[in-house]
C-alpha cells in the first residue's frame, strides 16, 4: 500500500540515518541498543510526584472493543493488562480508556466506570501487578494509571450506531460524522457539563478505592475534553476564549485532587492538529477548508494555515498543567478519525483511512520535534512522547537517543505491545529483539475495531490468529485491496 521504503529493508543505522537526511527528519538515533546494565538512559528513575518509575518505559493506554455489553472486564480484556504488567515498562498510563458515562463510550464493548466500579478497577490493577511481581520479583516501582474519557462526538454505545455528544458544532466534521448541524440537541449543556464533571469525579474515587496510582484525564484525539479546547464558538463560561476553553479541563483537574488527594494526575494531550484528511481517488487529501477561514475549530492549528501546527496554546496549557499540579503529559497529536497519518504514522492504513501522503517518519519526526518543543518550553512537568513504533528495529535506538538528550522523558508504546509486549524488558536485559515480533503497522488493530470486531494483533499474536474475526479481517483487507 505505501510507496514509501519499509523500515525493515534498512540494513543499519547509517543507512535510516541517510535516509532521514533526504526527508530533513533527523529523528536522533544512537549506534547502538543499550541494555540496562551497560547504562541505558531507558534504565534511569523517573521522578512522577510522590513516587518513583522504575524506568522509561511508559504503555500507552488503549481503547478496547473487548469488554462485556454492559462495560465490565471480561478474560480477552484482562489478558491485554497482564502483557503489560510483564512488558518491563515501569509506567503503565492509563491501561484502557474507560468511559466516565455509558453514553460516552466509543464502542458497545469499551469499559464503562459505572459498570466496572472499585471492584472491576481492582481485577485492572490485580493482574498488571501479579504480573509484573511474577516477573521481575518487584512492583514497588510500578506505576499504573487508569484513563478517564469521555468519547463525545465519537460516541457509539450502542451497536445500531453513533449517538454523538458535542461541545459545539464543527464545520468540516459535522457532515463527515452524521452529525446534523441545526440539532442542538447533542450540544451539551452547561448543566450536562457540570454532570460530566461529577461523572470524571466519581470514577476518580473509585479508582483511587481500587489502588490505583494515577488517573489521566483524557484530552486527545478528537474526544470530548479535547473538542472543548478549540470550542471557540461554544457561548458561555466553558467556550469562546482561552481560559473558558480550558475550563472543564481545570474544574477536572481540580476536583479530582480535590476529592482525591493521594492520586497523581496526568493528561494525555493532543499536542497539535489540523483540519481533517479524507480519501479522494485512492489518495488521503485535506478537507476543503478555504470557505472556514481563519480556521477556528482547532487546538494547537495555524488558524491562517491549517495544515500546519502552532504550539503557542498548547504551551500555554501545559503551563497552566503544571501550574495546576498535574505530575505528567503523555504527549500525542490529532486523531485518528481524522488525521490518522498525523496521529498514528503507519505503513498501511486502517480500513477507514487513506494510504499515506508522506513517508511516515515525517510523521514520527513531527511528534518528537513538538514534545522537544514543548520540553523546552516547560521543562518541569514530565513528558511521555508517542509515535515511536513506526521505527521498528530502530524504536530503541530513538527512544534512548531522544531520553538522552532531554527531549523527553519518558517513550511510549501502544500498538507495538499488541504486537510485542516484552519489547521493553528485552531491550533492557540487551537481548536483540525478535524482528519476527515488531509491530509492523498493518493496522488491523483498527480496522478491525472499525468493523465492530474486537482490537488486537490479528498478523502477529497467535491468540487473535486463532480467534474467528480473523478471517473476517482478511476478507475487510481484502475488500480494500491492501
Amino acid at each position: 500500500m505505501s510507496s514509501y521504503p519499509r523500515i525493515a529493508r534498512f540494513r543499519s543505522v547509517d543507512e535510516l540515518r541517510g535516509h532521514l537526511a533526504t526527508l530533513d527528519a533527523p529523528i536522533p538515533l544512537d549506534d547502538a541498543p543499550r541494555s540496562a546494565a551497560d547504562g541505558s538512559p531507558l534504565a534511569r528513575p523517573l521522578v512522577l510526584g510522590d513516587r518513583t518509575v522504575g524506568n522509561r518505559w511508559c504503555i500507552h493506554p488503549m481503547e478496547g472493543w473487548d469488554g462485556s455489553p454492559e462495560g465490565a472486564p471480561t478474560e480477552i480484556l484482562l489478558r491485554r493488562w497482564r502483557h503489560f504488567g510483564s512488558s518491563g515498562a515501569k509506567l503503565i498510563w492509563g491501561g484502557e480508556a474507560v468511559s466516565v458515562l455509558n453514553e460516552g463510550r466509543a464502542n458497545p464493548n469499551q469499559l464503562s466506570a459505572p459498570a466496572c466500579g472499585r471492584a472491576g478497577f481492582a481485577a485492572l490493577l490485580a493482574e498488571v501487578k501479579t504480573a509484573h511481581l511474577a516477573t521481575f520479583g518487584r512492583d514497588d516501582d510500578l506505576v499504573v494509571a487508569l484513563q478517564l474519557t469521555h468519547s463525545g462526538r465519537f460516541s457509539k454505545p450502542v451497536a445500531t450506531g453513533r449517538v454523538p455528544r458535542i461541545a459545539y458544532h464543527h464545520p468540516l466534521l459535522d457532515a463527515r460524522h452524521g452529525v446534523n448541524p441545526d440539532d442542538a440537541s447533542c450540544v451539551l449543556t452547561d448543566t450536562d457539563v457540570e454532570r460530566l464533571i461529577d461523572a470524571y469525579v466519581t470514577a476518580a474515587k473509585d479508582a483511587a478505592a481500587a489502588g490505583f496510582d494515577m488517573v489521566d484525564l483524557k484530552a486527545c484525539h478528537g474526544y470530548l475534553v479535547h473538542e472543548f479546547l478549540s470550542a471557540r464558538r461554544r457561548p458561555g463560561p466553558w467556550g469562546g476564549d482561552f481560559a473558558g476553553r480550558t475550563r472543564l479541563l481545570a474544574t477536572l483537574i481540580e476536583r479530582v485532587r480535590a476529592e482525591c488527594p493521594q492520586l497523581l494526575i496526568g493528561v494525555r494531550l493532543s499536542l497539535f492538529d489540523i483540519v481533517p484528511w479524507h480519501m479522494v481517488d485512492g489518495r488521503g487529501e485535506p478537507v476543503a477548508f478555504k470557505d472556514s477561514l481563519p480556521y477556528d475549530c482547532g487546538f494547537g492549528v495555524d488558524e491562517m494555515n491549517p495544515l500546519a501546527y502552532d504550539l503557542a496554546e498548547p504551551i500555554a496549557l501545559l503551563r497552566k498543567l503544571r501550574d495546576l499540579g498535574v505530575c505528567a503529559v503523555n504527549l500525542t497529536a490529532g486523531s485518528p478519525y481524522t488525521v490518522p497519518h498525523m496521529q498514528r504514522p503507519a505503513a498501511f492504513p486502517p480500513s477507514d483511512g487513506y494510504p499515506p501522503p508522506e513517508d511516515p517518519l515525517i510523521g514520527v519526526w513531527r511528534q518528537i520535534d513538538a514534545c522537544r518543543k514543548a520540553k523546552e518550553a516547560v521543562p518541569e512537568l514530565v513528558m511521555v512522547g508517542s509515535g515511536y513504533t513506526y521505527l521498528q528495529e530502530y524504536v530503541v535506538h530513538a527512544a534512548q537517543a531522544t531520553v538522552a538528550r532531554g527531549w523527553i522523558d519518558s517513550v511510549g508504546l501502544g500498538r507495538m505491545v499488541l504486537s510485542y509486549p516484552e519489547l521493553p524488558a528485552d531491550a533492557l536485559a540487551g537481548t536483540p529483539l525478535v524482528r519476527g515480533s515488531l509491530c509492523r503497522t498493518f493496522s488491523d488493530c483498527t480496522t478491525a475495531p472499525r468493523h465492530g470486531l474486537r482490537s488486537g494483533c490479528y498478523p502477529l499474536d497467535a491468540y487473535y490468529k486463532a480467534l474467528p474475526e480473523a478471517a473476517e479481517v482478511k476478507a475487510i483487507k481484502a475488500r480494500m485491496g491492501s
